[in-house]
């Protein structure tokens, strides 16, 4: 019996990992700690098996709440447990260090007085920076870091809190670094469901500055394939980025988006640039290639496709998820200029 602790579990990512482990591993057992705040999302552990699932609500720089909940120890902690909105961590970057810094931290020592096995940090490409617009440049394993927004300086800390831990405890830890995702149950302040969502409802789309940031963008069950692959078969100390080869310009993906729901090109509105906003993302995966054997399965189109289908299909969870917080991140971020859904 495979036994995993999963922080940040009713997220985006956590919950797409949880989904698909439980559907891939009949041993695999999961406690699922996540504090629920405005992007942690009950409706995203619909249908899971409750025999196998074990959900407690809770926050991971909580030190009591983590040790309770981890109290039968694990094989592995998967930590997903972030706050991780760009444009939030500019606003505002408190939550950021309490969770993604002091979080980390707390989780770290759980593991270790809870004998826990390997230690799983769930990273960013952004924690490497932006790379030149127009050059043949990648992250790379060895790429410096060089965050340029609170998020990614967060980020950056907890990573070097993880290599602490390794380096002075002996803890087995691994380290994954991925870039843009996208598919079902993305909370809709995101790029990617932002716009199906206003597409959708032919709402205006809000696109930062000239639309050409490039981002490298991955489908969320690609991702979660190759964590667990990293998970069990991943060398002790080691980081390993995680991407598609999928580069794509931000108005390219207003437009592929637009095109598949036959939408018109009128709805993009140009907004003003967010501060510090990096140019360019891009992945070279070679390492988790060679080493591992994993590669997506999803292609750009594919993958677009099934998410598309998705929320087409799940517009309850929709309207739900652009209710509340997310309504009064919208109108603050971008203003009525845009539209409020």
């Amino acid at each position: 019996m495979l036994k995993l602790f999963v922080t940040g579990g009713a997220g985006f990512i956590g919950s797409a990992f949880i989904r698909l482990a439980l559907a891939e591993d009949p041993s695999c057992r999961i406690t699922n700690f996540d504090a629920l705040t405005y992007a942690g999302n009950p409706d995203n552990l619909e249908g899971l098996d409750g025999g196998r699932h074990r959900f407690v609500r809770g926050d991971i720089a909580d030190r009591a709440a983590v040790l309770g909940a981890l109290e039968e120890g694990a094989d592995a902690v998967v930590n997903f447990a972030a706050e991780s909105h760009v444009d939030r961590s500019i606003a505002s970057a408190d939550e950021f260090l309490r969770t993604n810094v002091l979080g980390t931290q707390v989780l770290l020592d759980a593991a270790r007085e809870r004998k826990v096995k390997r230690f799983v940090q769930v990273s960013t490409d952004e924690v490497m920076g932006s790379l030149p617009e127009d050059e043949g440049a990648f992250f790379t394993e060895a790429s410096p870091f060089e965050p340029n927004s609170p998020y990614a300086a967060s980020k950056a800390a907890a990573e070097h809190l993880v290599r602490a831990a390794a380096h002075t405890f002996g803890l087995d830890i691994v380290v994954t670094r991925c870039g843009n995702n996208y598919g079902p149950r993305q909370f809709p302040e995101k790029f990617l469901p932002l716009m199906l969502a206003n597409a959708m409802h032919d709402e205006p789309i809000p696109l930062y500055g000239d639309g050409r940031n490039v981002r490298d963008w991955i489908y969320v069950e690609d991702h979660c394939r190759a964590i667990r692959a990293v998970m069990a078969r991943g060398r002790a100390g080691e980081a390993y980025n995680i991407g598609a080869r999928n580069e794509r310009r931000n108005i390219d993906v207003v437009e592929a988006v637009l095109g598949a729901l036959g939408k018109p090109r009128s709805l993009i509105r140009h907004v003003k640039d967010r501060p510090g906003h990096d140019r360019r993302y891009a992945i070279d995966p070679t390492k988790i290639e060679t080493e591992l054997g994993w590669r997506p399965v999803e292609t750009w189109e594919s993958g677009l496709q099934k998410t598309i289908r998705w929320y087409e299909e799940n517009t309850a969870w929709v309207e739900r998820a652009r209710s509340g917080a997310y309504r009064e991140f919208y109108a603050r971020q971008y203003g009525t200029e845009v539209g409020a859904p």
